[in-house]
């Protein structure tokens, strides 16, 4: 009895920290996601000659 409330004890222990690694791992992702697409975005011109990106930008 006293052995199955410890081993209880122990997974929710392991759990909590599976969980807080998780919400980590997600922070680091969401900043990383953050981050590239604040490097994307701006005002970017129109090319002024030639045949492509003179109307629409064309971002490769």
């Amino acid at each position: 009895m006293v052995q199955a409330v410890v081993a209880n004890q122990q997974a929710d222990v392991a759990q909590k920290v599976q969980l807080a690694m998780l919400r980590k791992s997600m922070d680091m992702q969401g900043s990383a996601a953050l981050a590239l697409l604040q490097g994307v975005t701006g005002a970017l011109p129109l090319a002024t000659s030639g045949s492509v990106g003179t109307q629409v930008n064309v971002l490769a």
